[in-house]
């Protein structure tokens, strides 16, 4: 069984690679070559928190895994991560368990990837300005996703901690800054928020983050951070004015994502709000973006067949690079 951590991960796999394990972990799922039940939500209310269960298999690959991640809010004030995981890693052929992931890294980097997937097929080839709404623990991954997808010159960060957001764009601006961009902490969200190409929220709110009104002509909006039916990040408006709107799953979406399960509850928008699965874009069953004047939205709650095929190409590369350690029981 092959041991990998976060630094094990990060010298095999790469952000572009992940955006492309994302996409074809998308395309299996739309066109049915994946088995991915509903994850198993468990609500902690004593610390505000959930664990989830996420079990997938892919055929394709002989393999599947179940990735155990707990989502407690309340961590960043300890200086912790809010989202921390494991990934149990299963060779379909023989049954036996092939890896054990540091699920929190990989968590990061497929969910980053899966706003960067959508982000390099759904949004304007010019893209120059993007906004980032959160600092917590998937900020950063969310932010290399924007800028491997899009040649971004300048990035606004939005966080209700000011100090924490200044301190995460003046870390971010250090660690990223081969892409050339500058990372920029700004308070004024109705000042700068017109300007966004490429907008990505990805918080635990409960209420949504910004006006979508202020959303111009031809962005691109992603949704990553509610996945509850009482969480929303985005407003009922930029939910029902969005010209294109596609998910990850319709089934997780419609079951599990308050941006959409709350105005649909209100009788603002309906089912048919969705234009289809970014899987189907990339498998081209539907159409994507066809103006540079639509404004196009992706939501995400994330499903486990992204975390099964991201982390067995990582177990793959690991392999073959001689990274990570063998361990018995």
């Amino acid at each position: 069984m092959l041991l990998l951590t976060k630094e094990d991960i990060k010298k095999v796999f790469s952000m572009k690679e992940a955006i492309e394990a994302d996409k074809q972990a998308f395309s299996m799922y739309s066109q049915g070559k994946s088995t991915v039940p509903l994850r198993v939500n468990i609500n902690v209310p004593k610390y505000q928190g959930q664990t989830l269960y996420m079990p997938a298999y892919v055929d394709d690959l002989d393999s599947g895994g179940v990735k155990i991640v707990s989502v407690f809010p309340g961590n960043i004030e300890k200086g912790m991560t809010s989202v921390q995981a494991t990934m149990v890693l299963v060779n379909e052929e023989t049954g036996e368990v092939c890896s054990i992931l540091d699920g929190t890294y990989l968590t990061q980097l497929r969910t980053g990837a899966a706003q960067g997937a959508a982000t390099d097929i759904l949004a304007r080839k010019d893209s120059k300005v993007g906004a980032l709404f959160g600092t917590g623990g998937q900020a950063a991954t969310q932010l290399e996703a924007m800028l491997t997808a899009r040649n971004l010159e300048r990035v606004y960060v939005f966080d209700i901690n000011k100090k924490r957001a200044a301190e995460f764009a003046a870390k971010m601006q250090s660690e990223l800054a081969c892409y050339g961009a500058e990372i920029v902490a700004n308070e004024d969200v109705e000042e700068v928020l017109p300007l966004a190409d490429v907008i990505t929220a990805v918080t635990t709110s409960k209420r949504p983050v910004f006006d979508g009104r202020l959303v111009k002509e031809g962005a691109h909006v992603n949704g990553v951070g509610a996945y509850t039916p009482d969480m929303q990040e985005l407003d009922e408006y930029i939910v029902k004015r969005a010209d294109r709107v596609y998910v990850d799953s319709k089934e997780a979406v419609l079951a599990e994502a308050g941006d959409f399960i709350i105005p649909m509850k209100k009788g603002i928008i309906d089912r048919d709000r969705i234009n289809g699965e970014l899987g189907e874009v990339i498998a081209g069953i539907v159409p994507g973006r066809q103006s540079e004047k639509e404004i196009t939205l992706f939501k995400t709650v994330g499903i486990a067949v992204q975390d099964v095929v991201t982390a067995h190409k990582i177990y793959k590369k690991a392999l073959e690079q001689g990274v990570g350690r063998q361990i018995q029981f």
